[in-house]
């Protein structure tokens, strides 16, 4: 008996974790607004994968064309029904419009951490506040509603747009992990560099400079 209850109990603390998390999740404030992403968000982000394809250059997973949106939705769809993920699709406020996507992963409530990553914008959408207003929701419930400890975030070291926005948001660098992961359709291996923002440095740092960087947008 004791060796079950010893296997149950890392499983019960996901359960009672994951519980947290609703599946059908809005966020938003007055910039930008977050919601679980559906099958028919299709619609709304496909102009970005046939007109913008380069925004998936340093991506694992490419959406440009129709047939690799799917899929993308499809994986993201895969990873909430797991209880491993959160996708959103971002809708900006300002603007009236659909802007791109981004997504919690790896959520682990046995060890308080998850990670932050396959964020995405539409061109006219980068530069804008856009990334940190979402940032800022989206850590905001990690730290103070899921009670995490440690939310992180992970790019290929040649994405030097995606390096500077994380630098941007209070995120400090852990290392770089060399040769980690293998890039689309190529031999070449990526180094994915390491970033991270601990609760502490959430709420003595990182809170209140986001809060003073998105009131001058």
């Amino acid at each position: 008996m004791a060796q079950i209850a010893k296997t149950l109990r890392p499983l019960m603390l996901k359960f009672n974790g994951l519980m947290k998390i609703d599946p059908n999740l809005i966020l938003e404030n007055e910039a930008v607004l977050l919601r679980a992403i559906q099958p028919s968000d299709l619609e709304y982000l496909l102009p970005f994968s046939i007109n913008e394809p380069e925004i998936w250059k340093y991506s694992l997973v490419r959406a440009n064309g129709k047939e690799n949106l799917e899929n993308y939705i499809r994986i993201a769809l895969e990873g909430k029904l797991n209880l491993t993920e959160l996708p959103f699709i971002v809708f900006d406020k300002i603007k009236q419009e659909y802007a791109g996507s981004t997504r919690f992963y790896d959520i682990n409530f046995t060890f308080k951490t998850l990670q932050l990553g396959y964020t995405w914008y539409g061109n006219k959408f980068q530069g804008t506040g856009l990334n940190k207003n979402c940032k800022y929701l989206l850590l905001e419930y990690a730290f103070e509603t899921l009670g995490m400890e440690r939310v992180e975030f992970r790019a290929d070291n040649a994405n030097e747009r995606s390096k500077a926005a994380m630098l941007s948001i209070g995120c400090k660098v852990d290392g770089v992990l060399r040769s980690n992961m293998p890039t689309f359709e190529s031999e070449v291996r990526r180094d994915s560099i390491v970033l991270s923002i601990l609760k502490k440095e959430w709420f003595e740092e990182v809170k209140p400079n986001l809060k003073t960087k998105l009131e001058s947008y």
